[in-house]
């Protein structure tokens, strides 16, 4: 199914924007750069985002943390077990940073770092993918087996840690502290197993 037009431009609008705040921050972002950046026609932002900039901020984290989800369950289900996915996941994020040229990061981060205490609406975008990550994370985890109060303080564990990791490997201009993340959680989960 083909989209209209009108859906191609909010499409346009929304992945501009998402791939602006991943480099730049909510504050670091201006309206002209998304419309320059989208090819979109100004008329349309406001058609499309009557809310402005920050209704249109909000869109663009909820698509971006569903295309990251995305992106990581497929990656989580090609793995042969959950160390071998918790491995595949830190590939993954260190090579999207370090073909970035370390400039993008977790499309949630860089915004709640900045507003969150200042934008009620973007706070609770930023909180909704986290926890729906932490879900997706805890899912995977049950379902390979760990037992389900473990599988909880991991995940979370885990978001926590990759989230540091991904800060310092963009402060180092390495994806070294990603890798070595997934490799201490990969033996956290390797622990587990044979505790069962």
């Amino acid at each position: 199914m083909s989209l209209s037009k009108g859906e191609r431009t909010r499409q346009k609008l929304v992945s501009a924007t998402g791939a602006l705040l991943r480099r730049r921050g909510y504050h670091g972002v201006g309206l002209g750069q998304i419309l320059s950046e989208s090819g979109a026609p100004r008329g349309s932002l406001y058609f499309h985002f009557p809310g402005g900039k920050q209704e249109l901020a909000a869109a663009a984290i909820e698509c971006e943390g569903a295309l990251w989800r995305e992106r990581v369950a497929a990656v989580v289900a090609s793995a042969p077990d959950l160390a071998a996915a918790v491995i595949a996941v830190g590939d993954l994020l260190a090579a999207d940073l370090e073909q970035s040229d370390f400039t993008d990061g977790c499309p949630a981060a860089t915004v709640a770092l900045e507003i969150a205490s200042e934008s009620e609406v973007l706070r609770a975008r930023c909180a909704a993918l986290y926890d729906g990550w932490e879900q997706l994370i805890t899912d995977v985890m049950a379902d390979a087996g760990l037992p389900t109060t473990h599988a909880g303080t991991l995940a979370r564990f885990a978001l926590c840690a990759f989230e540091g990791a991904m800060l310092m490997a963009k402060v180092r201009r390495s994806g070294a502290p990603i890798r070595e993340v997934a490799r201490a959680i990969a033996l956290q989960v390797s622990a587990l197993y044979s505790e069962r």
